[in-house]
Formats: C-alpha cells, sequence, structure tokens
C-alpha cells in the first residue's frame, strides 16, 4: 500500500528551526535500510548538503549575538538618557536640598556631552567607561548621585556596558570563523532535495508494496506532524494577539 508523507511548508520555519528540522529527518532515515527501500540515492543528496544546513545554525547564533548587543544597547541608551532626564527633572523641583547636587550633576555631565547615546558601539562603550571612571574618582559626583537617587541608575549602567564589551568582543572573535552563506539558496536546495526524497518514498512504496514503508512513514508523519501543528499554532497566536512579532514569532522547540 501506497504510503504518504505529511509535508510541511519549511519556508515557514526560522533558521534557528531549520537545520533541526532537517537534523532529526536525516536521524530518522538514518534508522533503515535505505538500499533496500530503493532510496539510498535520494537520502544521499539530502545528506550531502547537511554540511551547508549546519552552517545555517552557526550563522544564526552569530545573528542570535549581534540581537542581544543591540539590546545591550538600547538598553545602555536608556539608562544614560533617563540620568539625563532626571537631573534636569531634579533642577525643576522646590526642594532646597536639591540644587548643589544639581549644579555638580550638569557639570559632570557637561563635560561628557549628551551624545553617548548616539555614538557608535565602540565610541558609546568608550564613552561610558569615561562616564563611570570619572564617576568613580569624584566623591562630589558619588554624593550627588546618591541625593538624586541615581545610583541604581549607575550600578545598572556599570552591569549593562561591562555586558555589552564582553558581548561585542565574543561576537567579533566568532565572527572571525564564522562563514557568511546564502542562506536562502542553500534553504531552497534542500528543499528540493527533501522534496525529491519524499516523492521517491511514496513513489517506491507503490511499487514495492511487498516491502515495509509503513513503519518509517509513521516515524517520518510523527515528525513531521508536529511541526504543521506548531506552525498552525503560531499562525493562530499572530492572528489573535498583535503583541506577537512578525519579524520573531516564537520558536518551536524539540520535545
Amino acid at each position: 500500500m501506497k504510503s504518504k508523507i505529511k509535508r510541511v511548508r519549511s519556508v515557514r520555519l526560522l533558521n534557528s528551526e531549520y537545520p533541526l528540522f532537517v537534523s532529526q529527518l536525516v536521524a530518522i532515515f538514518q534508522k533503515y535500510d535505505l538500499a533496500l527501500l530503493h532510496l539510498k540515492k535520494a537520502f544521499e543528496k539530502l545528506l550531502a548538503l547537511w554540511p551547508m544546513v549546519a552552517k545555517i545554525k552557526e550563522l544564526d547564533l552569530s545573528n542570535a549575538l549581534s540581537n542581544l548587543l543591540q539590546e545591550l544597547d538600547a538598553e545602555r541608551d536608556t539608562l544614560i538618557n533617563a540620568i539625563f532626564a532626571n537631573v534636569k527633572t531634579a533642577g525643576k523641583l522646590s526642594l532646597a536640598s536639591l540644587p548643589p547636587h544639581v549644579a555638580v550633576m550638569k557639570r559632570f555631565l557637561k563635560t561628557l556631552g549628551s551624545d553617548i547615546s548616539k555614538a557608535n558601539y565602540r565610541s558609546s562603550t568608550k564613552l561610558t567607561n569615561d562616564l563611570l571612571t570619572d564617576y568613580d574618582a569624584k566623591p562630589d559626583v558619588q554624593t550627588a548621585v546618591e541625593a538624586l537617587n541615581l545610583k541604581f541608575y549607575f550600578d545598572h549602567l556599570r552591569t549593562v556596558n561591562n555586558r555589552f564589551a564582553e558581548l561585542y568582543l565574543q561576537r567579533n572573535e566568532d565572527d572571525a570563523f564564522v562563514e557568511k552563506v546564502d542562506t536562502r539558496a542553500i534553504r531552497i536546495d534542500t528543499d528540493k532535495a527533501l522534496t525529491d526524497l519524499f516523492d521517491a518514498f511514496e513513489f517506491c512504496s507503490g511499487e514495492y508494496e511487498e516491502l515495509d514503508y509503513q513503519t518509517l512513514a509513521k516515524e517520518l508523519n510523527e515528525l513531521t506532524g508536529k511541526y504543521k501543528s506548531d506552525l498552525k499554532a503560531r499562525t493562530t497566536r499572530k492572528k489573535e494577539s498583535k503583541n506577537v512579532s512578525m519579524e520573531a514569532p516564537t520558536a518551536i522547540l524539540p520535545k
């Protein structure tokens, strides 16, 4: 009896999910005697593409690091802008104890300039380090920061800036080893190989009815069925909630 394979619209899988999907399919096929099932040639075409598919994962990890850097840089900008804004707000208050501290902070911030958040990654990191070093070296600034309740911002800014510097260095080191590849072309070639393999499977299952294709088909359909269900659920979430990003949908995680 001819066996059918549930097909996944793999174009809807994220780059972080695609290599996992392919590797799971490869692992299933490798458990069977593909020469006996007349699928060896079609499978080997897919297997030959695996090294390139694996590079998609490497590139995606590099991109994930870049996204994290962008988030940390945005958080750093928010903290710096909050410090400037709070000093400005404190200057408008009528509390007699605040003006001396506001004056200290205005002088302190003026020497560093208000364009830290507008600088590039490297410059912004250096300027923030300079700000924090100057802050550590000036007791009057530390006193003003305490009086204006800004210590939280300075402490968190230090944490974020240090984390950013570490990841920025790591990203640069990783980029030197991560090969830039044409992800779209790799996925197109791999999708064609998958389609050819599935087509061959369905054809052979009808031609060689004396062989057991059903067991393999069941295992494949359990996997592809799960992906189809998860992709359908993702589409439903997008329609139901405006808070679900079209750019970064929830990833499908293996169970």
